[in-house]
């Protein structure tokens, strides 16, 4: 357990941007992540704490950028059906944790001489 007021290591927030106008990052990743947890595009939303138009509308644009589904409805059953995430979004998903744990390896020594430098005292030049 940290000591109070100890500050935690700098961390690493990825964003790929595949072309000009689409980019998956940590907010589209957990969306799916938090789909394939709990089953539907609106418990996924109520989870992050966004409405289900905006969930959709997220699912829509990955489904958009990426040319192919990462989510799938699945239409029936005793709550009227929910979502799961195709063969691809499950990859998609698993692809972008590793690229994020391998870049977060690449620079942790750069992470933690930043921690390091953080709340130095300033070397005044002597005059």
């Amino acid at each position: 357990m940290p000591k109070p007021g100890a500050r935690s290591l700098p961390s690493l927030s990825l964003r790929i941007d595949l072309d000009a106008e689409g980019r998956i990052g940590p907010g589209k990743i957990q969306l799916l992540e938090n789909i394939r947890e709990c089953g539907s595009i609106s418990a996924a939303g109520r989870a992050m704490d966004m409405s289900y138009k905006r969930a959709w509308d997220l699912v829509d644009e990955i489904n958009r950028i990426c040319r192919q589904a990462a989510v799938a409805r699945q239409t029936g059953g005793k709550n009227g059906g929910g979502a799961v995430l195709t063969p691809f979004g499950i990859s998609l998903v698993a692809r972008y944790r590793k690229i994020e744990r391998d870049a977060a390896s690449a620079v942790r020594k750069d992470l933690e001489a930043l921690h390091s430098d953080i709340g130095k005292p300033k070397k005044v030049a002597a005059k």
